[in-house]
């Protein structure tokens, strides 16, 4: 925790009376609105008070359900700083701090943009406000920062300094819905404070009044986590040059009376504390695989959701949570047999065509873990992850994944799903007909019989010409066979043809009439999912799923051993294959000195 966050003690009124009485997010809502009475309405028609509209506080709350998900709540943070990077942004950080007048945890974000000016800050406090309009930000309805404070807890405090030229601004807002709800406002007011810089000195930068000001500081004062100026002040002595600080505090809890961002369980992440942490694994050890995957970490673990949350790697910025950098990690590159497919959507007549690529392939860890969906982004930013077009209970699709930048259509307001239209339809129809084609094509890599009766048929006359399997194999293939049904997975697993020795001398010809009916059977044909019957000998049995489960888990454990030995034995060969060449240049060494001594004693005079 920094320690200009942290601030000192002190006296004031934002102790533990300065909260709701309920701090559960989806029932903080729940409460009858102030209205005003007729006379004080009258003479606020009188005094021309009312010739804008007026938004009543209960719709920050309202505003802030569009985020079902605290850890959405959070990217758009993550995205403001990322917008940043335009303007020299070269890092944010997310960690916890403490609230020392209650010292309740807190939840703040940094970054070194360009920082706001005091018109800037006060875009950003208003709603519905954005000047975002170019096509490589990622914000742009101008509502992401309300929705996502306010989901993440009851209050705000931004901190946020400026460099425009020689005008340095030091500007301070604080949007409290606690401080709303507590002294009955009927209106959203927006406390700010601002400062310049002026000959290294910091003055205070008055707009209005001087009494509205001062007005602003005890509210700051009252109903923020800082009891003084000076504390305020403070809090801009990390930030250099420029830059903005967003402290969330009065974080929500659960019902249980938590908070819903556990900060004790990893201290190098921030997880959810009621999200269900259960797998679908038929077993202890597999549950175990699939619980460290991040298809299934990054539902509860912010550093897991983080990682994947961007598609491009950042090359001069880093995202730094509680202390350590994010990994990023790019999805795509970590398929197997990745195979790469062009789609043209339909857009509107007057649009320019658009080309999408889609990266699609099989799961690192398949066919162990039954992992599959599709990650779309747009512009960058994550916005379904692991996306399953294609229904579970299928092995059509198992294990295989997919990457696309979909920037044809737009996103949700909580961006983590897409509005259902038209054009989203087609492009689900699409995505659902490309892992078909995959699966169709290339399952028999990972170990399922292929989909295409001829193939089948060839690949296991290619397996068969290239080795007969031994008993073990013809064994457990015979224990795949229940109840007339037939496994669909071979009697070995493996990662690719050459594993199998399909490149072996007598299995050229069985691989070369393979790959010629692979070619046939992916030509273009309108494949719809239902028309696509793969019979009992492609469809796993419920009934020895759990024994199919637990010998994949075997076998690939059996895998990662023999990988291990044969490199431990590569690196044996290597350092006797050394040892060798050594020994060689000593006896030639110990030759060429044997023929120099036997020349020595022939060219001396024989002893008399």
């Amino acid at each position: 925790m920094p320690a200009a966050m942290a601030g000192t003690t002190g006296g004031g009124g934002g102790g533990s009376g300065r909260t709701l009485d309920c701090r559960s997010f989806w029932k903080a809502g729940a409460f009858e609105a102030a209205s005003a009475p007729s006379r004080e309405f009258h003479d606020a028609l009188e005094a021309g008070d009312f010739d804008r509209a007026r938004v009543h506080p209960k719709f920050l709350h309202t505003n802030a359900t569009s985020h079902k998900w605290a850890f959405g709540a959070i990217a758009e943070l993550l995205d403001n700083a990322v917008d940043e990077i335009c303007n020299g942004a070269t890092f944010v950080k997310v960690d916890k701090s403490v609230n020392l007048k209650d010292n309740s945890p807190m939840l703040f974000f940094q970054d070194d943009g360009g920082g706001m000016d005091p018109e800037g800050v006060r875009r950003c406090m208003s709603l519905g406000f954005s000047t975002k309009k170019s096509k490589k930000t990622i914000g742009q309805y101008g509502n992401g920062f309300k929705t996502s404070t306010m989901r993440l807890g009851a209050d705000a405090i931004v901190f946020t300094r400026a460099n425009r030229g020689s005008n340095i601004t030091l500007s301070i807002g604080l949007l409290s819905y606690t401080f709303l709800r507590r002294t009955m406002k009927d209106d959203i007011v927006v406390p700010m404070l601002d400062f310049k810089i002026q000959d290294g000195h910091i003055v205070p930068l008055v707009y209005g009044s001087q009494g509205d000001w001062d007005s602003s500081l005890k509210i700051i004062l009252d109903w923020s986590p800082f009891s003084s100026k000076e504390e305020l002040l403070q809090q801009f002595e990390d930030i250099v040059g420029h830059g903005t600080k967003v402290a969330i505090y009065n974080l929500w809890m659960n019902d249980d009376g938590l908070l819903e961002l556990d900060f004790e369980d990893d201290d190098e992440d921030i997880l959810l504390r009621d999200q269900d942490k259960a797998s679908g694994g038929v077993s202890k050890a597999q549950k175990e695989i699939v619980q460290q995957h991040i298809s299934h970490r990054l539902r509860f673990s912010l550093r897991a959701y983080t990682s994947i949350l961007y598609l491009k790697k950042f090359e001069n910025f880093q995202i730094i949570l509680r202390g350590k950098p994010i990994e990023q990690i790019r999805i795509a590159d970590e398929l197997k047999f990745k195979k790469v497919v062009t789609y043209k959507p339909q857009v509107a007549h007057d649009s320019q065509v658009v080309a999408v690529k889609v990266d699609v392939g099989f799961a690192k860890e398949a066919p162990v873990l039954g992992i599959f969906g599709m990650n779309v982004y747009h512009k960058n930013r994550l916005i379904m992850p692991f996306w399953k077009v294609l229904q579970e209970g299928s092995s059509r699709g198992r294990s295989v994944v997919g990457v696309l930048e979909a920037n044809f259509i737009e996103p949700a307001h909580d961006k983590q799903d897409f509005e259902r239209t038209p054009l989203f339809i087609r492009l689900e129809a699409k995505l659902r007909q490309i892992i078909i084609d995959y699966w169709k094509e290339k399952c028999h890599l990972i170990g399922y019989q292929p989909v295409d009766p001829q193939l089948r048929s060839q690949y296991k006359a290619a397996l068969k010409d290239s080795g007969n399997p031994g008993p073990k194999s013809q064994q457990r293939a015979s224990t795949n066979r229940t109840g007339g049904h037939t496994s669909n997975l071979l009697p070995e697993t493996y990662d690719d043809i050459a594993d199998v020795g399909l490149t072996a001398n007598g299995a050229g010809s069985g691989v070369q009439s393979l790959r010629q009916a692979q070619g046939k059977s992916m030509e273009p044909a309108g494949l719809d999912e239902d028309s696509v019957d793969i019979g009992s000998d492609g469809t796993l049995d419920p009934n020895f799923m759990g024994k199919l489960s637990e010998e994949n888990i075997a076998l690939f454990t059996r895998r990662e051993e023999l990988r291990q030995r044969d490199t431990q034995l590569r690196q044996t060969i290597s350092q006797l294959e050394q040892q060798l060449e050594d020994t060689k240049r000593k006896c030639t060494q110990l030759a060429d000195d044997l023929k120099v001594r036997k020349s020595q004693q022939q060219q001396q005079p024989p002893y008399i």
